[in-house]
């Protein structure tokens, strides 16, 4: 970004953010281009500025602290730690609140359907119209043996298959929901376990025979076992709301130019 396209840089209650100190920060905010990384570093100095400024005013010195990876924090940084920890309360996540919410997302605490799968691919790419129509033949001949013969599906998939799974016998081992492509994975999740599948499947790798073998239903997670999970989340995202609010009401008490940080969504939490 050149001079000529910097945007104003912020002034805080009449201390001004210089634009090297947003270039060097710019760098600790990757974005799609310059200035959206211009932006995002000029709101955080900006709520640095001002948070320093009420650590400042409340008397709040620095002392020792430690990220979460154990790193000692720079001054700065511990002093608005320190700030944020006299300043800002949250209430605990009781078990009543993780309960409810466990009964609201249980599908986040359960595990995917499992299926186990086989198969036999004759390849061929979907532009080569007399290739492709070949596997499809290749692959409606060998179904119709395997519908007489089911149990030489894994000798037949270790001489015809061109998929790697052909040394195993065809067997993809288990899968869930989006781990293959979209055809395969709507008739591998629609056929009865142990089922044949009556018809090519037919992808842009080629025409696959398909065999749905044992099918494991998703476990859903009792709540002790993610209870304590569910607090973190919730005590986290309950502090990181009111530290949000908090800056708001700084910002509405201070004369700011430059930045509209009303309207952030607070980078000093990112």
């Amino acid at each position: 970004m050149s001079a000529a396209e910097q945007p104003q840089t912020p002034v805080i209650n009449g201390v001004a953010i210089s634009a090297e100190a947003i270039a060097a920060e710019a760098q600790n905010h990757p974005a799609s281009n310059p200035g959206e990384a211009w932006n995002s570093a000029a709101e955080a100095l900006a709520i640095k500025t001002l948070l320093l400024a009420e650590a400042d005013r409340l008397g709040i010195a620095a002392s020792e602290l430690s990220d979460d990876n154990g790193s000692v924090l720079a001054p700065d940084d511990a002093r608005i730690e320190a700030l944020l920890e006299q300043e800002v309360k949250t209430p605990e996540a009781d078990r009543s609140t993780c309960r409810r919410y466990y009964a609201q997302h249980k599908q986040r605490f359960t595990s995917p359907d499992l299926v186990e799968a086989s198969h036999i691919l004759f390849a061929a790419r979907p532009d080569d119209e007399k290739s492709y129509a070949k596997a499809v033949s290749a692959a409606e001949n060998s179904i119709a043996e395997l519908q007489d013969h089911p149990e030489r599906f894994a000798a037949i998939a270790e001489v015809r298959s061109a998929c790697p799974s052909a040394k195993q016998g065809g067997n993809l081992g288990q899968l869930s929901h989006g781990q293959t492509v979209d055809e395969f994975d709507t008739f591998l999740f629609n056929l009865d376990e142990g089922q044949l599948c009556p018809v090519p499947v037919k992808t842009r790798y080629g025409a696959h025979v398909l065999k749905v073998g044992r099918i494991i239903s998703g476990q859903t997670l009792p709540f002790e076992a993610v209870r304590t999970k569910i607090a973190d989340y919730l005590e986290e995202a309950s502090w990181r709301r009111a530290v949000a609010q908090y800056v708001a009401i700084l910002a509405g008490k201070a004369e700011i130019d430059g930045v509209a940080l009303a309207a952030a969504d607070s980078p000093l939490l990112q």
